[in-house]
């Protein structure tokens, strides 16, 4: 199927604080796919009602390709996956793809210390916080996903599996922002790789736009 063919808009949440918006928009935005957007600003009066015809549950974000409804950030990268299947959102190769799948799952699915500790809040000066241990936890787990991951493909690119940008890399763009804004040590390998995702063109392109929003979600102001 064509890019061009079917209309594709995706619904969003705050730029500065929707890790789950972030996901899918960078793909998109990274492989090259034409889409609109529509940007619903979480926690107000009115966010209920805007997206109420969504049959999202109210949550972002939310896929639109002509008729079809796709909400999860999750089920909208396997949806695009499979729709566009040239824009190769998994490795090639069968084991790097196991694994980007398995560390995508386990994103999707776990870090709850982490996330509620450490929301995404892209304005946020740098600067650490105190780390309980159970952030802690998680974030060794992560570090050590990605050691994995760049130890064994960093000879062939600046992402997670090497020279191409996967939905694992999506996946996890907001837990890099997370790392950099609250201060999280890591060592030389990581922070290239950080540093790669943060100066990617489309990141560049979200923060920007993040850092003109106005909305103030103050339990996410950490």
């Amino acid at each position: 199927m064509n890019p061009n063919d079917g209309k594709l808009t995706l619904v969003i949440g705050n730029r500065n604080y929707s890790s789950w918006s972030l996901r899918p928009w960078l793909w998109m935005r990274e492989r090259g796919l034409v889409f609109e957007e529509i940007r619903v600003p979480l926690f107000q009066d009115d966010t209920d009602a805007a997206l109420e015809g969504y049959f999202s549950g109210h949550k972002v974000p939310v896929l639109l390709h002509d008729e079809r409804i796709v909400w999860d950030s999750l089920a909208i990268l396997e949806y695009l996956n499979e729709t566009f299947p040239h824009m190769q959102g998994w490795p090639e190769q069968v084991a790097s793809r196991a694994l980007a799948r398995s560390i995508t799952a386990e994103m999707h699915s776990s870090f709850h210390a982490l996330r509620h500790a450490l929301p995404m809040n892209c304005r946020r000066p740098v600067g650490a916080i105190d780390i309980s241990t159970d952030v802690q936890n998680d974030i060794d787990r992560i570090l050590a996903i990605w050691t994995r991951c760049r130890e064994q493909h960093r000879q062939h690119g600046p992402w997670l599996f090497g020279r191409q940008f996967t939905i694992a890399d999506a996946f996890y763009a907001p837990v890099v922002m997370r790392f950099h804004t609250y201060a999280v040590p890591v060592g030389p390998m990581i922070a290239d790789y950080m540093e790669s995702l943060i100066w990617e063109p489309a990141m560049q392109d979200w923060l920007a736009a993040a850092a003109q929003e106005t909305e103030v979600i103050e339990e996410e102001e950490v």
